[in-house]
């Protein structure tokens, strides 16, 4: 799963950036998506495997802070760039005569460089808030990989406090722009079931189906781990829940992508002929 999430990623961005008539802000957003999926893949799979394969599961407080980090870094930007692709779907469904002006190509990167500058902004801000804590022994993490909550329940003393700065980061980086999702596909069904051909609403839908899909998956399984109450969890879901969607999600996306998008599936094929053609050249 590890490896198809790599290629499946990285062929999507390879092929939005080869060519050309893919250079629309629907495809500069998925190339971030697909980016973001590479990194928030790394920060835990690469580590997890080793474990796997050998004795030595020990990780030092450095690398677990390092690695808790780089997971909520690319997992909250990724909330963010969620939203903003949904914004996007919204302006050219609700908005299509403004789209060109409202969507261009600085407006794109700002949205870009805004979901990037607050993940790396609440990354850094939750794992020095964390690691600042005393933790007591053993430091034995009932995880695959230094995620807040196990980290949490190592540390001494009354962390309730701690625990409330989690939730509120969770409800303002997940929550937040989930509503936002809805919003905007809220006004974009409005504007769908208003429009006179079945052949606009239907094209307009298809659009925004692998979206809404790849927002269903990461959103569900986050929000359940880290929204619900603290006496609802337990080591095996969570873990189970943690598998999901820093593996799961990550190999599923490219392929909802490129299964209900004709334009990717005919840039994969004219990419990866361009790659055979090199090869036997």
């Amino acid at each position: 799963m590890f490896l198809a999430s790599l290629t499946g990623n990285a062929l999507i961005a390879l092929a939005i950036w080869t060519n050309p008539v893919l250079h629309m802000p629907m495809y500069f957003f998925l190339t971030n998506l697909s980016l973001l999926e590479i990194g928030y893949t790394c920060s835990v799979i690469p580590r997890m495997l080793q474990s796997l394969v050998s004795e030595a599961r020990g990780i030092s407080r450095e690398g677990c802070a390092t690695q808790m980090f780089f997971f909520t870094f690319f997992g909250i930007s990724e909330c963010c760039l969620l939203a903003a692709m949904a914004f996007d779907r919204y302006i050219a469904i609700c908005s299509p005569l403004h789209y060109a002006t409202r969507m261009s190509r600085g407006v794109c990167a700002q949205l870009a460089v805004a979901s990037w500058g607050v993940g790396c902004m609440v990354g850094l801000g939750q794992t020095n808030y964390i690691f600042s804590l005393n933790f007591c022994g053993p430091c034995e993490i009932d995880h695959f990989f230094c995620d807040l909550p196990p980290i949490l329940a190592l540390a001494c003393g009354d962390t309730s406090h701690n625990e409330a700065a989690v939730f509120v980061a969770a409800i303002l980086c997940i929550s937040s722009p989930f509503l936002l999702i809805i919003a905007s596909y809220g006004r974009i069904l409005a504007a769908v079931l208003i429009m006179p051909s079945p052949e606009g609403r239907h094209k307009a839908l298809s659009t925004c189906s692998s979206h809404l899909l790849v927002v269903t998956l990461f959103y569900g399984s986050a929000s359940v781990t880290y929204l619900r109450p603290k006496a609802s969890h337990s080591p095996g879901t969570d873990k189970l829940l943690a598998l999901f969607y820093t593996v799961v999600t990550s190999m599923l996306n490219p392929i909802i992508y490129s299964l209900r998008n004709r334009e990717v599936k005919a840039a994969l094929r004219r990419t990866l002929g361009k790659r055979k053609v090199l090869t036997r050249g």
